[in-house]
């Protein structure tokens, strides 16, 4: 029987934010990516949601052993779901039914947008970058500016480029920054 992997399309595409053995560029049909909030967190995060007519980008990795605890325990309020198509490969996805908008009680948190932009353009470039913003829904969720004091537990430094091509895509599209 192989390892047990995992499909991450989100903060699991920042190798710094984890060890998990063997990752690979991925990609995946049927799921989009959307930023949601549920009772389970205090912010928005991403999830993927079933749509046949998507498909995303992200990093497979191994689960050794198939010890999953650590990673469920990473991904409270997802559900882990085999991933169709993807040998023996879970995607982590939040029911439905505990999906909500984000909101500005529940927004986005910039150093957890910071971490997923810097694993897409670390692992996929810049075009990869691009893509992810362009495969994202909800970018009209509010985005609180946490930089100076980030709230996400996996922070990364990000280069002055890197901040740059985050803040530059989010003057493109338009969102709503607001100030702790």
């Amino acid at each position: 029987m192989s390892t047990p992997r995992f499909f991450g399309y989100g903060s699991l595409v920042n190798t710094a934010t984890h060890d998990y053995p063997n990752a690979r560029k991925t990609t995946v049909r049927g799921w989009a990516r959307m930023w949601r909030h549920t009772d389970l967190r205090d912010v928005a995060f991403l999830t993927a949601v079933p749509d046949a007519t998507c498909q995303i980008d992200g990093l497979s990795a191994d689960v050794p052993e198939g010890d999953w605890a650590a990673l469920d325990l990473r991904e409270t309020g997802y559900d882990r779901l085999d991933l169709e198509g993807q040998s023996n490969t879970a995607i982590y996805a939040v029911p439905a039914s505990s999906q909500a908008a984000p909101s500005v009680a529940h927004p986005i948190l910039l150093s957890y947008l910071d971490v997923v932009v810097q694993g897409y353009l670390n692992e996929f470039g810049k075009a990869g970058a691009v893509a992810f913003f362009e495969t994202t829904r909800g970018w009209d969720a509010p985005i609180l500016d946490d930089r100076r004091a980030p709230i996400y537990p996996r922070h990364q430094v990000l280069t002055a480029a890197q901040t740059g091509f985050v803040d530059d895509a989010l003057t493109r599209l338009g969102c709503r920054i607001i100030c702790v």
